[in-house]
């Protein structure tokens, strides 16, 4: 029963290293994944191309710790109702869906709308 367990013991042990590398990558995936629960979204309305758009991402660089960030390109056919509504009027932003700002980055009230967020969760 002993030599059953060394054994096994052996045996999982020969293969979790070879094991550990195919996962690697999704647990450091996971860890990035777990770090951002519970961020705000932060929602970026554009279209390829938007100079503004590109202007205000850079603006938005220092900040990027503090939210999740994604793109919705309003020009996708899934996307109409954005269009309809945003087309002549990005960059624009939603916070946690919610409108923020468009045109261009206010940082003063996107440090406001932060940090009423972080406060709400805490």
């Amino acid at each position: 029963m002993q030599c059953q367990s060394h054994f096994k013991l052996w045996q999982m042990h020969w293969l979790l290293p070879r094991t550990l590398h195919k996962t690697e990558r999704s647990s450091l995936l996971l860890r990035r994944l777990h770090s951002k629960k519970g961020l705000p979204t932060l929602l970026l309305f554009t279209k390829d191309p938007c100079p503004l758009c590109d202007e205000a991402k850079k603006v938005l660089e220092p900040y990027k710790h503090r939210y999740i960030f994604q793109q919705v390109d309003i020009t996708l056919p899934e996307n109409q109702m954005w269009w309809d509504k945003y087309k002549y009027d990005i960059p624009v932003f939603h916070l946690n869906n919610k409108f923020l700002m468009m045109h261009r980055v206010n940082t003063a009230l996107l440090e406001k709308r932060l940090d009423e967020v972080y406060e709400e969760k805490h």
